[in-house]
């Protein structure tokens, strides 16, 4: 299998973590409040905002981050012209399983865990258990299947993922993924 440049990222702090923690298991994972912090990737006062909604178990999402994203982070986000804001907008249980996963790793390693399971949707997206799928990818990035378990079982979280993506469907029309705003 390739290994994307994210990818290689992420393996790479999930590495950096266990050397970190010589004999734990697994990672800790944060608090519902921690793991809700939005991420967030350019300067704050960017000329432009980007929102985009996805669902990491969405094709159409992952195309966009494999192929558009890359462009808009190195012409844009890197030279100061936009601030990017990724909001999650889950569309079936396994894309809110990664979200939840992906917010628990922290606010420090969420845009890698977003990456990584957009660069390995099509290995957990078609598993026959795509949880466990997920849960393989999580220790990739040094979260363990407890993490895991526990990630997944956490209702406050799923509840707030939820919310923001029923007040993102009432309030600004988010019907579908991806769905991007520019400048509003």
């Amino acid at each position: 299998m390739l290994i994307s440049r994210r990818m290689f990222s992420v393996l790479a702090l999930g590495a950096a973590a266990a050397l970190a923690l010589p004999g734990a298991a697994h990672a800790k994972i944060v608090d519902t409040e921690t793991a809700m912090t939005e991420l967030v990737i350019g300067k704050d006062d960017a000329p432009v905002e980007i929102i985009e909604y996805a669902s990491l178990s969405c094709p159409a999402c992952e195309h966009f981050h494999a192929n558009i994203y890359p462009v808009i982070k190195t012409e844009y986000i890197d030279t100061g012209k936009v601030k990017f804001i990724f909001r999650d907008f889950p569309t079936n249980s396994p894309g809110l399983a990664a979200a939840m996963i992906a917010r628990c790793a922290g606010p420090s390693r969420h845009a890698g865990m977003v990456d990584i399971f957009f660069d390995t949707q099509q290995q957990w997206g078609r598993a026959e258990n795509p949880l466990q799928a997920l849960g393989m990818v999580a220790r990739m990035a040094g979260l363990g299947p407890n993490d895991v378990d526990q990630c997944v079982r956490n209702s406050s979280l799923m509840n707030a993922i939820q919310d923001k993506a029923r007040k993102a469907n009432e309030e600004m029309g988010v019907k579908a993924t991806p769905t991007l705003f520019v400048a509003g």
